[in-house]
């Protein structure tokens, strides 16, 4: 079983609030608090707009170009600063580890994720997921990125499973699960906010919840 990273093992949302709360305690004093709230919405759109973009210079840019900071980060330091404070801000539910722990009693597990090799590994490496996973891949490592097919075969190669044998679970409709479609891997779209599918790609199947990947193998 193949699984995404961001916005499927791990919950992106809350961690960029989080990295937030950093930059707000470091750079800014005696915000009041409708500003704050203001800032944040801010924050998000600006990462949201970001989302994939390797360069995360532009989210620190503009959220210090609308909110003038006591002390400001200069542009050199600001992809350092994002690398070394965001994956800090990861954490992870003890079940999911222990529903992964339980699939992998049955099959192989691996991690395919877009992103920076350095941000991509400190999050696995924080949230201790490199202990639970036989393979991890990372686009930027690797040179291919989803949705391109190359980089699902690449995990069935390194796992030595056909493509029948496999299932990926991902968030992320073109992505994830067109992409792993294309490779000939069912996907499993995970969607615990019940989003509307209104695009043409169809799913294997569709959950919710985590819980429900053990049905799967039990």
């Amino acid at each position: 079983m193949l699984f995404d990273l961001d916005d499927t093992l791990l919950n992106r949302n809350k961690a960029v609030d989080k990295m937030f709360s950093i930059i707000l305690e470091k750079f800014y004093e005696d915000v009041k608090h409708s500003v704050k709230n203001k800032m944040l919405q801010k924050f998000r759109e600006y990462d949201s707009r970001c989302y994939g973009n390797n360069d995360k210079t532009i989210v620190l840019e503009s959220i210090f170009d609308e909110f003038p900071a006591k002390y400001r980060l200069s542009r050199n330091d600001m992809q350092d600063f994002w690398n070394n404070n965001f994956p800090q801000c990861f954490s992870i539910h003890q079940n999911t580890i222990n529903i992964i722990n339980t699939i992998k009693m049955h099959v192989k597990v691996a991690i395919i994720t877009n992103g920076s090799t350095q941000r991509q590994k400190a999050k696995i490496m924080n949230t201790n997921l490199n202990s639970c996973f036989d393979v991890i891949i990372i686009s930027e490592e690797v040179g291919i990125s989803k949705p391109d097919k190359r980089i699902f075969e690449l995990a069935l190669n390194v796992l030595n499973v056909q493509p029948e044998e496999a299932l990926f679970v991902g968030d992320d409709l073109e992505k994830d699960i067109d992409g792993c479609q294309n490779a000939n891997i069912k996907g499993i779209w995970f969607n615990p906010h019940m989003i509307t599918n209104d695009t043409e790609i169809i799913p294997y199947a569709e959950i919710n919840s985590f819980d429900r990947l053990i049905s799967y193998f039990t």
